[in-house]
C-alpha cells in the first residue's frame, strides 16, 4: 500500500539523524562504516542521503571530523560527536523515550 510505504519512509527519515548520533556516540566512524552499521540494523541508507546529512550535522556543530591516514588508499574522514552533539543526543534520547511511552500507552489501551 503506497500510503503505508510513505509513512514508513517518513518514520525512517525521522530516526536517521538520531541513529547516526547514536553510532557516533560509541566511536568515531568512517562514513562507509556508518552506512554498513545502518544496513546491519535494517535501516537502508545510500551515500547520496548520508553525506548531505553528515554535512548538515557538522554545520550544526553536532559533529566534527578528522582525516586519518589509511593503509589502503587515501586518508579517510572520520566523524565524531562534539560536546554539542552529545547534548543533542541526550535530548533526542529523552524525546525517543517519551514517544515510545506514548505509543505503547496508546497501543495497550
Amino acid at each position: 500500500m503506497k500510503y503505508v510505504e510513505n509513512v514508513k519512509s517518513q518514520m525512517r527519515k525521522g530516526m536517521l539523524e538520531y541513529c547516526i548520533l547514536l553510532l557516533l556516540h560509541k566511536e568515531q566512524t568512517y562514513a562507509s562504516d556508518i552506512i554498513q552499521k545502518l544496513k546491519e540494523a535494517c535501516l537502508i541508507v545510500v551515500e547520496g542521503t548520508l553525506y548531505p546529512l553528515l554535512t548538515r550535522l557538522k554545520n550544526e556543530e553536532l559533529l566534527s571530523y578528522e582525516w586519518i591516514e589509511s593503509t589502503q588508499g587515501p586518508p579517510r574522514k572520520y566523524y565524531r560527536l562534539t560536546e554539542k552533539g552529545e547534548e543533542c543526543l541526550g535530548e533526542l534520547e529523552a524525546s525517543w523515550c517519551e514517544l515510545n511511552e506514548t505509543v505503547n500507552h496508546i497501543a495497550n489501551k
